[in-house]
């Protein structure tokens, strides 16, 4: 049986994304886990989060987790989710300023405000609810239809410092990253747990994956 080890460092709602595998994926043991031996002997990992980058990184360095994904990061096939996503920058906007884990060169950045579409209304921040997501060629978007809709809840958004690491992009109203890919990486903004059926999709296809491009 393969496994999926689901990061619990305090933050994020890790009922919900365990179900959401569980379903998505019945024959595949998860594991919700701060155990580091737990994490590294399984096949793939899940760093979800939501909250505040600081305390997310603090709970991090406290834990020595920060030193665990980072090992993840190169051996395994890795999904960040949501805050889980943006700590895998070099750095945040948030509380000033926060350094991040650095798997992706890059900065966490907050959306402008006002903020306005096309008709001048007001976009409200954070960015909350349903949004189409223009995907780029990866085995993650595998059944998954092109502008498919996925559910996002966020007030900062990915700058990666090279584009060729983006996987997809939403419009909130201009275009930015919600998904981030390198080898046997994939990160998004958006919540698949929360997504329906394109999200359970996405989960499975990350249950299945070897990790390869």
């Amino acid at each position: 049986m393969s496994s999926v080890a689901v990061i619990d460092y305090g933050m994020g709602n890790l009922h919900s994304i365990a179900k959401a595998l569980q379903h998505a994926a019945p024959e595949v043991e998860v594991r919700v886990t701060a155990k580091e031996n737990e994490i590294l002997t399984a096949d793939r990992v899940v760093f979800p989060g939501v909250g505040a980058m600081r305390d997310c990184m603090q709970a991090l360095q406290q834990s020595g987790l920060d030193k665990v994904i980072k090992n993840v990061a190169n051996t395994k096939p890795l999904l960040g989710i949501c805050l889980g996503m943006q700590a895998l920058l070099s750095d945040s906007e948030e509380n000033g300023h926060t350094d991040g884990l650095n798997v992706f060169s890059g900065h966490v950045v907050h959306f402008p405000e006002p903020l306005f579409d096309a008709q001048g209304e007001i976009l409200k921040v954070p960015h909350m609810g349903w949004n189409q997501v223009q995907q780029k060629p990866h085995p993650l978007w595998e059944n998954i239809p092109q502008n498919s809709r996925f559910y996002f809840v966020h007030s900062y958004y990915a700058q990666p410092d090279d584009a060729s690491v983006v996987a997809a992009t939403a419009d909130y109203p201009d275009a930015f990253a919600c998904a981030l890919a390198r080898n046997n990486i994939f990160a998004v903004q958006f919540h698949p747990e929360k997504s329906q059926a394109v999200g359970l999709q996405l989960l499975q296809n990350f249950l299945h994956w070897n990790g390869q491009v």
